[in-house]
Formats: C-alpha cells, structure tokens, sequence
C-alpha cells in the first residue's frame, strides 16, 4: 500500500495557473501508475489525468487536455498536476490516486485525503 499526500491547491483567478504535487511514501513507487481525479460539490468523482510508471503514456480527460499536464519524478516519489488556464469550471477538491501495475489500467486502490482548487471568475 503507498500512501499519498497532495498539495498545491489554493485560489486562483480564472485564466491562472495552479501546479499540485502528490508525494508518495514507499519504496516502490516507480511500480505504480498514477492519476489525478477531481470532484467538485454535487458532483461525481470524475478523472482528471493519469500517467503510467515510467511517463512514457498519459491520459487526459476531453476537458481538461491541452491545458493540464501531469508529470512524475520517480526519484522523489511524486506525481504532479500542471493546470494552465484554469476554469471556473474546474474548481472542485483534486485527488491523487496510485493504481498497481506499470501501465494505466485500473482500478486506483489508493487515495490522497485531497486538496481543494477554487477558480474564481
């Protein structure tokens, strides 16, 4: 099990620029796919971005593609969540999620507590 601690998340305008980090705790890190979910209030748990063990495959919802890039740096256990041009729309509390296996497959079986993004317009 790997345990996950995002961070990163705060207020910003609309048209602004956010950068969430989740760190990871364990050795075994690089053997993880990993991805950012996001809910926001009434609303499902939805899938935001994921990125398999090496970076080498990502995956982005319709939404959020050209604006967002996730990255990993596997020396320092953390995945990151670049939001460039953000939206009102995409103000919701993010998550960070661990799935085992080198490629993005499913199920994430490890869950971040959260961090909340406010877009204000």
């Amino acid at each position: 099990q790997v345990q996950l601690v995002e961070s990163g998340g705060g207020l910003v305008q609309a048209g602004g620029s956010l950068r969430l980090s989740c760190a990871a705790s364990g050795r075994t890190f690089s053997s993880y796919a990993m991805g950012w979910f996001r809910q926001a209030p009434g609303k499902e748990r939805e899938f935001v971005a994921a990125i398999s063990w090496s970076g080498g495959s990502t995956y982005y919802a319709d939404s959020v593609k050209g604006r967002f890039t996730i990255s990993r740096d596997n020396a320092k256990n953390t995945v990151y969540l670049q939001m460039n041009s953000l939206k009102p729309e995409d103000t919701a509390v993010y998550y960070c999620a661990a799935q085992q296996g080198l490629e993005v497959v499913g199920p994430f079986g490890s869950w971040g507590q959260g961090t909340q993004v406010t877009v204000s317009s």
